[in-house]
Parts: structure tokens; sequence; C-alpha cells
């Protein structure tokens, strides 16, 4: 890296990562006070592996529609381009171990699903590419490792 980049993201040294991880990747204050905080929750090394496109559009359906259960203060959830992770945004909440619970009842949620939601073509613009056992198998794989989420840097 030469200079610091506008996105937090091109700013982490992606070869000194170990996932999977939860980290506070941003925080901005907004003009009336509001806290607005971006998680980077890594599923996959990057550079190493990747989650499959079907699994991965699966889990994000299944956890932007499962975790609003757990809290109420969740702005998004929304995959990487890379394929590695997801983001998660929330507004005036930073109890990092909150965060984690709020993941775990989510990941736990998913293993006993019997569909993924809102894939249909109604409610989605790729509604064929779905695959509920590939989002179960990275939601147990990632909650398999539950107690290594908040070590980022090996």
């Amino acid at each position: 890296m030469t200079s610091k980049m506008n996105v937090e993201s091109f700013n982490l040294d992606h070869t000194k990562v170990k996932a999977p991880y939860v980290r506070l990747a941003d925080k901005k204050i907004g003009s009336n006070g509001d806290k607005i905080l971006k998680y980077d929750i890594r599923f996959s090394q990057p550079n190493k592996e990747h989650m499959d496109m079907m699994s991965l559009h699966s889990l994000e359906h299944l956890t932007a529609e499962l975790i609003r259960n757990h809290a109420d203060y969740i702005i998004d959830f929304g995959p990487m381009g890379c394929q590695t992770g997801f983001y998660l945004t929330v507004i005036n909440h930073e109890n990092y171990n909150e965060i984690l619970d709020v993941l775990q009842k989510t990941m736990e949620d998913i293993l006993v699903a019997t569909e993924v939601p809102a894939s249909n073509e109604t409610q989605c613009g790729w509604a064929a590419n779905h695959t509920l056992e590939g989002a179960q198998k990275l939601a147990k794989d990632f909650l398999a490792k539950r107690n290594e989420w908040h070590i980022v840097f090996a």
C-alpha cells in the first residue's frame, strides 16, 4: 500500500487476518449524533477460500431476515464482493459482545430454517440462485469457531 485509501477495508492487510472473525471496521457519527457502526463479518480466509455464490446469497437472505428477530438496531447485512464475508451495519449500538451473541443466535436460527426467505422471483433478483443446505453449512462452520470470532489477526 502506498497511501491511505478512502475505503476502510482497502487499508486492511488481508494477508494478516485469520478468518473467521468479527471486527469493528468503521464508525461514523451522524449530524444528529447517531452512531453508525460497520462490522466486518469474515467467513472465509481472504485469497485462500471464498463462499460459493448460491450459499452466500442464501446466507445473506437468511441472516438479513432472521437477525432482525434478535436486534432492532440492524441497518443492513450485505455481502462482500470478494465472497469472503459480509458487512453488518448497526445504529446506536456499540456493544461488541452483544453483536457476537446476536450473530450466534442468528446462525443457530439458520441451522433449523426450513426455507430461504424471499427466494422467489417476486422478492429476489436471482431467485434460482439459492441453496438452503449451502447456507446452513456456512452457518455451521462459522459457529464451530465461535470462540475465535474476536481474533482478527493470526
